[in-house]
């Protein structure tokens, strides 16, 4: 089971002062947050992809290759690599060099972002979006499978004889997981290929999310991957965690409130009723995730958004102190002693090396 924590990247005034963070100091603890998150004991961090304020990460591979070189063992993700608007060649070669340059510590998540204007921006039609998200990344893994390609499609100039440089570590592509939270295409493609799927449930009732996982879990099976307890699952999930509950909803309520996506709407109890998002002690976070696997079924990572709504860095890093201390270990002992011996493991790149060494000497 792995653990850790994703990023949108907000720039968002912090509504108990009225200050608001320069994009320099966004980014710039944006990496602070995820130097801490290794020294936290976290597996994961994830940063999103945007290309409009009030956002700043809009190109992920430069900061995750700069938290790479400041550390050894967290793996470094994306929560959205904008698979309909990115060109997959650039795609194929800017997380092959990732790869490197990380020893193998680097997967993806593919999606097609919440910010309708960014297809024309990149000069594509939302209206095609699936088929993007299709086409696209079936490019992708061809680039990342075959030393010389010869291509044609619908959404890019063809290709021929081309190969993608550099060719992925060890020779085993990024693992990828589609992350959606409407779409079923999304849930067929991630099972067809046999990827993870990622279900960000933070902001839909758990039932919505059942039947999209449920179903990405029987396409799996009947694609042959595996059974569909077998398939990889990814969970989103939210938190503010101090020692007293109490002491937790008076400290994050003004943040609630104002927040951009879902400030001045329910209140935040019913917030906390009916999504994934936990205010409260350690205990109450613990309680409320182990009920993922009941709604689910066992899974492979879970990742927590700390670090939204104009929180202050200080905050933050305090939160994955908690998180790291007293709500991981628990969750890791309790959600690994439920899990069958048949349930895989979450997959990374050694694991991925090994299963493609075992391919080979087979053949």
């Amino acid at each position: 089971m792995q653990f850790g924590i994703f990023t949108v990247g907000d720039v968002t005034t912090d509504p108990t002062n009225g200050t608001t963070p320069s994009e320099h100091e966004r980014i710039k603890a944006m990496v602070r947050i995820a130097l801490k998150a290794e020294e936290a004991g976290l597996d994961v961090f994830a940063t999103g992809e945007h290309h409009n304020p009030p956002f700043v990460p809009s190109s992920p591979t430069t900061m995750l290759g700069y938290i790479a070189a400041q550390t050894s063992k967290i793996i470094l993700s994306t929560s959205t690599t904008l698979i309909t608007t990115n060109d997959p060649v650039k795609i194929a070669e800017d997380f092959a060099m990732l790869q490197h340059l990380a020893e193998g510590r680097v997967d993806l998540m593919m999606g097609r972002g919440n910010t309708g204007p960014v297809y024309p921006w990149f000069g594509q039609d939302i209206r095609q979006g699936i088929p993007l998200a299709i086409e696209n990344y079936a490019l992708l893994r061809k680039l990342w499978r075959e030393d010389v390609v010869d291509w044609e499609g619908k959404f890019r100039t063809p290709l021929q004889g081309f190969t993608s440089t550099p060719r992925p570590l060890d020779g085993v592509p990024p693992f990828v997981w589609h992350g959606s939270i409407r779409s079923p295409e999304i849930a067929e493609q991630a099972a067809y290929y046999g990827d993870g799927f990622f279900a960000n449930h933070i902001f839909w009732p758990t039932s919505h999310f059942q039947q999209l996982i449920g179903f990405y879990r029987q396409r799996y099976e009947h694609y042959g991957h595996g059974a569909a307890d077998q398939a990889i699952v990814g969970l989103g999930g939210q938190a503010f965690i101090r020692p007293k509950s109490q002491d937790a909803r008076s400290e994050f309520r003004p943040y609630f409130d104002n927040a951009p996506v879902y400030g001045h709407g329910p209140s935040l109890e019913e917030f906390t009723d009916q999504t994934p998002l936990t205010v409260g002690s350690p205990q109450e976070v613990i309680d409320k995730t182990l009920t993922f696997r009941e709604h689910f079924g066992d899974y492979q990572r879970q990742l927590f958004l700390m670090d939204h709504a104009g929180l202050p860095l200080k905050t933050v890093l305090e939160q994955l102190d908690l998180l790291g201390e007293q709500v991981i270990p628990v969750l890791r002992k309790e959600l690994d002693s439920l899990r069958p011996a048949h349930v895989p493991e979450a997959p990374t790149h050694e694991s991925l090396k090994a299963a493609s060494a075992s391919v080979e000497a087979s053949v």
